[in-house]
């Protein structure tokens, strides 16, 4: 609960709109518990354009997920393809609102346990920097390397680097 909150109020910080600060909430939801039940639910309870963000801020909708790094390809893949407009905008914002909670949860977990910190995680410490540091150009590219919320998740992802060795 805590990571959706901690995403939502960085989309609201960002001057995130109420369709935006839902699918903040909402994000991890198909993924995680239910896969296209959950998203049609979703769009049913909170409406069409919530629903496309969460759809498009999903990597699977399989219970059993597909390979790690394949999912990130293709994450990838799906964020640099998104066309210019309101609504990329919009699922670009959560994105970045979710991955710059995470790398920042990230750091501030490792000062507590180090190194181990990167056992959480189904792919190793390289593959997640690999992940973290491919994410920053296209937030660069689409928003605006001037972007604030841009500039925030590229100092994260520096600190991840500099305390993955």
């Amino acid at each position: 609960m805590g990571h959706l909150l901690g995403v939502a109020a960085i989309v609201i910080d960002d001057g995130g709109n109420e369709d935006e600060v839902l699918a903040a909430l909402l994000h991890d939801g198909p993924e995680d518990r239910g896969g296209e039940e959950t998203l049609d639910r979703i769009r049913r309870d909170f409406g069409e354009q919530v629903g496309a963000m969460v759809e498009a801020l999903s990597d699977t909708f399989e219970a059993e997920k597909p390979p790690w790094k394949e999912r990130k390809e293709k994450y990838l893949d799906k964020l640099r393809e998104m066309p210019e407009g309101s609504r990329t905008r919009s699922v670009l914002r959560v994105s970045l609102a979710d991955k710059l909670y995470n790398a920042r949860a990230i750091a501030f977990d490792f000062g507590g346990v180090g190194e181990n910190v990167w056992d959480r995680f189904r792919a190793p410490k390289e593959d997640q920097l690999w992940y973290y540091g491919s994410l920053g150009p296209i937030y660069a590219d689409k928003l605006g390397a001037d972007n604030p919320l841009v500039k925030a998740y590229l100092d994260a992802e520096a600190n991840l680097r500099s305390l993955g060795g």
